[in-house]
């Protein structure tokens, strides 16, 4: 996945941290629900592709943030993600 073929259903789906505290999981439909460590639904929100490579994040509390995909990898506030947990 390059960052000018972006599609909601090359996104969807649970994304991991590499030590597997956060999960990220981008549902169809423009909503996510986020994991930290034994907290469940920690943070959701909604998402959106703004443009080749970046996703745009805002949080059900007003929180928003900006996200980027490369080569697999999302990146979000300093934190990498990849889908599945898979950082083989």
């Amino acid at each position: 996945m390059t960052r000018t073929e972006l599609s909601e259903a090359d996104l969807v789906g649970m994304w991991i941290t590499e030590n597997g505290h956060i999960r990220l999981e981008l549902l169809a439909g423009g909503r996510y629900d986020e994991a930290r460590g034994a907290r469940r639904s920690a943070y959701t929100g909604r998402w959106e592709i703004r443009g080749p490579g970046r996703i745009f994040f805002a949080d059900d509390s007003g929180f928003t943030a900006t996200g980027t995909v490369a080569d697999g990898t999302l990146e979000v506030g300093g934190d990498r993600f990849r889908r599945d947990g898979r950082w083989d």
